[in-house]
Order: structure tokens, then C-alpha cells, then sequence
């Protein structure tokens, strides 16, 4: 994966984080359940740390 398709990914990531961020609130302000969704953040935030780590190791 080059730089840029790397820094693609993460700005991806990133979008989709903060909509799951954004739906979480929602479902903690109705009570819904949210385990689902602080499961998949807690797994994108892996993501764009890993990609962060091998863009700098790239760079580096």
C-alpha cells in the first residue's frame, strides 16, 4: 500500500469513526444497546493506529 493510499484509508477510517461516535451518543442518550458500536470504534481506532505506525515506519 503506498503513503497516499495509507493516508486515504485513514481519513476513510476516520470519517466512519466519527459516525460511530456520533451514533453511539444517540444510543446512549435513548438507552439503546452500545457494545456493538464501542466494539467498532475500539477496532478502527486499531486500524488508524496500526496504518499511522506503518506510514511513519515508510517515512522513516
Amino acid at each position: 500500500m503506498t503513503p497516499q493510499e495509507m493516508e486515504a484509508e485513514i481519513e476513510d477510517l476516520k470519517a466512519d469513526y466519527a459516525r460511530l461516535s456520533a451514533d453511539l451518543e444517540k444510543l446512549v442518550y435513548v438507552g439503546g444497546r452500545t457494545e456493538h458500536n464501542e466494539e467498532e470504534l475500539e477496532r478502527i481506532a486499531k486500524q488508524i493506529a496500526s496504518l499511522r505506525q506503518q506510514l511513519q515506519q515508510q517515512k522513516s
